[in-house]
Formats: structure tokens, C-alpha cells, sequence
């Protein structure tokens, strides 16, 4: 079957694993989030105990594969709890994502200047009201080009969920492939949905960063 004719036949299996694909990639999007900013207050309560949880989770996270996170949470907590595919594919990717976010708004509050702080601690301002008014508005803007490549890695990152059963893009282009002996046609067709998911999330960052810098002006 030549490729044309392969990615016609499979496109009804193909666009219901697009959509588990893009569940997958904007539930765990919408937990790292506020993940990420949770541990990001954390590191900037300047309060040791506190710094060392933030830096715990980020070193963990960040210095074990992902893919032994979904296990962990799909297999090895079967004793305490049992989550369903879906359930431990999104948390492990917000978890892990979590923690690249939570450096991403880390250096993006950073790179402020001092007189931005020194500015509202002359106006009265509290601590909070200054984070929510000053800083965190302008380190979001900051932060969107580097939020965008790690919602692309995220999207691609979701392709593990094959190893849990998860019948996403990449678990239906493998098994078509072995049922067709065809590997290489199958990886090619799901190469080309990654690279229109890729183009379309990288479209629609680059008009958020266009709102933004419009709204400044």
C-alpha cells in the first residue's frame, strides 16, 4: 500500500487518536500551569524550608525520565490508589512539566528589573498585590516564547502514553505498522499529524506573543 493510500484508509483511527493526543497534551498543560507557579511562590518566599521543597521536586523531577513517572503512577501505586491511563499519562506530564514551568517563571521573574520592586514598595504595596499587579503580568510576556517550546515538547512527550496501552498517535501508528508489516509507512503518516499539531501550537503562540506586544504599545 503506497502512502497516499495508507493515510486515507487509516484517517478514522488516526483523527480518533489526534484527539486523545490533544486531551492528553491540554489536561496536563491546564495542572502545570498552576504547578509551576505553586513551586515558583515557593522558591521566592525566600524561606529555606520552602526553597528546599521547591528545589527537592525540581531536582527529582527534572533528574528522572518521564516515562518511568507514568509508570510510577500507573503501575506503582496500585497498592494506594489505581489511576486509569488517561488520569496517569495527564498528571505525570503536568507533574513533569510542572517543574520546567516553575524555572521558566522563575528566570522570567528574574530578568525584572530592581526598580520594578523598589517602584511598588514606594507606592505602598504589599508583597502580594505587587506580585499580581507588577511582576507576574510582565514575567508572563517574558515567558511566552520558552512557555511555547515546552508545550510543544509536551505534545510530543505525550507519545509515551503508548506505553501505558494509551491508543494516542504514536500507539496507532506502531500497531497498524506491525499489523501491516509496513513500520515505516505508519511512522512517516503520524510524523506528518506531530508536524501539523507542532505548526498549529506554534502558530497560535506566536499570536499570543503578537496580543501581548500589541497590548504594550
Amino acid at each position: 500500500m503506497n502512502f497516499i493510500d495508507a493515510f486515507i484508509s487509516s484517517f478514522p483511527l488516526f483523527s480518533k487518536a489526534l484527539l486523545l493526543t490533544l486531551s492528553i497534551t491540554v489536561s496536563s498543560l491546564v495542572l502545570s500551569l498552576p504547578i509551576g507557579l505553586f513551586f515558583t511562590a515557593l522558591k521566592l518566599t525566600r524561606k529555606k524550608p520552602l526553597e528546599r521543597i521547591a528545589e527537592l521536586y525540581i531536582y527529582i523531577i527534572r533528574g528522572t525520565p518521564l516515562i518511568v513517572q507514568i509508570f510510577v503512577l500507573y503501575f506503582g501505586l496500585t497498592n494506594i490508589i489505581r489511576l486509569n491511563a488517561f488520569i496517569s499519562a495527564s498528571l505525570a506530564l503536568a507533574v513533569h512539566n510542572g517543574a520546567y514551568i516553575s524555572e521558566i517563571f522563575r528566570g522570567a521573574i528574574g530578568s525584572i528589573s530592581v526598580g520594578q520592586f523598589e517602584a511598588a514598595k514606594s507606592l505602598g504595596m504589599s508583597k502580594l498585590k505587587m506580585y499580581y499587579r507588577i511582576i507576574i503580568p510582565q514575567a508572563f510576556k517574558r515567558s511566552i516564547p520558552s512557555l511555547g517550546n515546552q508545550f510543544i515538547i509536551t505534545l510530543k512527550d505525550s507519545s509515551l502514553a503508548a506505553f501505558i496501552s494509551m491508543n494516542e498517535l504514536f500507539n496507532v501508528a506502531t500497531t497498524l505498522g506491525a499489523n501491516s508489516f509496513d513500520q515505516m509507512t505508519y511512522l512517516l503518516i503520524v510524523s506528518v499529524y506531530y508536524l501539523v499539531l507542532v505548526f498549529a501550537f506554534t502558530y497560535l503562540m506566536k499570536l499570543v506573543e503578537k496580543r501581548f506586544h500589541y497590548a504594550e504599545l
